[in-house]
């Protein structure tokens, strides 16, 4: 079923495009889950899986504050396909093994030209 004007338009108002609260992305070419949140300023990879895809080199390491306290961070950057769209992307390496998933997109993407409408689950 196609998609009518109107959803169309909905999809892309004001040119930015809508977002679920999860997305099958891809992070140099390999598709993967991700959670999208808006309440993260950065994006995190877990870091088994940049690893997996010798994301790098570590370009800077960054403080991250949460719930747990603060931590240091090594930061890469990768090519990551989310929306219909290529962009290059800062991620902190971060431990997520026993997250649902294994990315999650921030802000620092989000910022980009998305919305998030978190009734939508794209996995």
């Amino acid at each position: 079923m196609s998609k009518s004007r109107l959803d169309i338009a909905w999809d892309h108002m004001n040119g930015k495009t809508i977002l679920g609260a999860f997305e099958k992305i891809k992070i140099n070419g390999v598709g993967v889950v991700a959670k999208i949140d808006t309440g993260a300023s950065r994006s995190s990879i877990d870091e088994s899986f940049a690893e997996s895809l010798k994301v790098g080199p570590v370009l800077k390491r960054s403080i991250i504050v949460s719930s747990h306290g603060k931590s240091v961070r090594p930061v890469i950057k990768a090519h990551v396909d989310i929306g219909g769209r290529r962009i290059n992307a800062f991620f902190n390496i971060s431990k997520r093994s026993h997250m649902r998933c294994r990315v999650l997109i921030g802000r620092n993407i989000l910022k980009r030209g998305y919305l998030v409408d978190s009734s939508l689950d794209r996995r």
